[in-house]
């Protein structure tokens, strides 16, 4: 099949998503699966949003320009400003969803923008979730399609995509403006680096604010009839994109292959991370007696995630060497890990200066993820592989483990009280709830965040 007939196929398929979607509510294991991606995303951003320099731009933003939008106890946020601070909350410890097909998180830059604007607009749970679930399948799909060129981090691109897929069914258009709204945001999708990441700078963690607030505008102008070329994507596909995968049939729901993360870690450190807590468990913790530590993985993950002594959290989470050492120094990798305390422990760096990368071909060849991690301890091997990892669609996390996640995540800045009641009452699939009553459970009066 040549290019220009791929991305035809790619295109029908999909615009075909977004016209069966667009119709109809989402069926109820669909639904499902994006109240548990919500709920996993906000308990990230409320954890996130603890950070001095997330606190910052919460309070500078406010200041400039006071709006409707609250998180529990903060400031008066306007939608834009609310999308990007959400969304740099959410990604702040790496803890947050994604996708392996999209080789991205599509969630979060979706979740971002519809929030403060269905509050605004006084919309109802199931028709929020349902524009959270249109969204999800054009961010997975751009994701499959647009593949990033080396160099380049996915954050600020294709996501923006699904935002503006989301907020546009959210604000009523059909699926001809919901394709508009895309074709909009394609005629404008940036460059964003890798580069920050391997410098250890934050700035990466701005660019699904950026996606999300692209989002948002481009469903806007499409909804005021704004137009766009109609061979946007396909244009963009052919002259800026790096060699896709094949997308799948518009009626197949790839929401429900969406990751959930057990760590806060980029999703390719886990691989390695849960093989040294297997390593963990045989040398019952003891980690003063190792000696060497090899970790085979497959390319993929030595590209993104090569970082070693990292300086930075940033650098922490696209780490395999970190991670393999923080699971096997502290039997998890949360949002404490990157605490001074624990970042700078000397038997952590210990452990991290030992780790040796190597590729695995049979695995990079085959496109298919795992670890083989070998840890030499008192002159004893001990090895253990891993090939599927909790939150992996044929292992996904379950709703006990989401729901533990969130009361976890979201306890940095809201009472236990109120996580629990807000996630009983989301747990209820009732679609005419008022997103309004629900979100006032997270806050200390029931009016705020209207």
């Amino acid at each position: 099949m040549s290019d220009d007939t791929r991305d035809i196929v790619q295109l029908e398929a999909f615009r075909g998503a977004i016209a069966q979607r667009s119709g109809r509510p989402a069926l109820a294991p669909v639904a499902a699966q994006a109240r548990l991606i919500f709920i996993d995303t906000l308990g990230c951003a409320l954890a996130g949003r603890a950070a001095a320099e997330v606190k910052a731009l919460e309070k500078q933003s406010s200041a400039i320009e006071p709006g409707r939008f609250r998180l529990p106890g903060g400031e008066p946020l306007t939608i834009s400003a609310a999308a990007q601070v959400f969304a740099m909350a959410a990604t702040w410890h790496e803890a947050c969803e994604g996708h392996a097909l999209a080789h991205g998180r599509p969630g979060v830059p979706v979740i971002a923008a519809l929030l403060p604007l269905a509050l605004a607009r006084d919309d109802c749970l199931g028709h929020f979730i349902d524009a959270l679930v249109l969204g999800y399948e054009v961010g997975a799909r751009a994701g499959a399609w647009l593949r990033i060129r080396p160099g380049m981090h996915v954050d600020g691109n294709w996501p923006s995509l699904g935002a503006a897929a989301a907020v546009a069914h959210l604000l009523g258009l059909d699926s001809a403006g919901i394709v508009r709204a895309v074709d909009i945001a394609a005629c404008q999708l940036p460059t964003s680096l890798y580069l920050p990441v391997r410098a250890g700078c934050t700035a990466r963690n701005t660019y699904l604010g950026h996606s999300a607030a692209l989002g948002l505008n481009a469903a806007f102008a499409s909804q005021a009839g704004i137009d766009a070329p109609a061979d946007a994507l396909n244009f963009y596909a052919q002259h800026f994109a790096a060699a896709a995968d094949a997308v799948p049939e518009a009626a197949q729901d790839l929401i429900l292959d969406a990751y959930l993360k057990p760590l806060a870690a980029v999703r390719h450190v886990h691989y390695g991370a849960m093989a040294a807590h297997r390593v963990r468990e045989a040398l019952d913790a003891d980690t003063q007696r190792i000696e060497r530590i090899v970790l085979t993985i497959y390319q993929e993950a030595v590209t993104y995630c090569g970082n070693r002594a990292p300086r930075t959290p940033i650098q922490a989470q696209f780490s395999l060497s970190f991670g393999v050492a923080a699971m096997l120094r502290f039997g998890d990798i949360e949002p404490a890990t990157y605490d001074a305390t624990s970042f700078n422990d000397g038997e952590l760096r210990r452990l991290e200066a030992l780790v040796e990368l190597r590729v695995d071909d049979d695995l990079t060849n085959r496109r298919q993820r795992g670890a083989t991690l070998v840890v030499c301890a008192g002159g004893i091997d001990t090895e253990r592989t891993v090939k599927t990892i909790a939150g992996d669609p044929a292992q996904p996390l379950t709703v006990a483990q989401v729901a533990a996640k969130f009361m976890r995540y979201a306890g940095a800045s809201v009472p236990a009280a109120r996580c629990k009641c807000f996630l009983d009452t989301l747990s209820v699939p009732d679609r005419d709830m008022p997103l309004r009553a629900l979100w006032a459970l997270l806050h200390d009066e029931p009016t705020v965040g209207a």
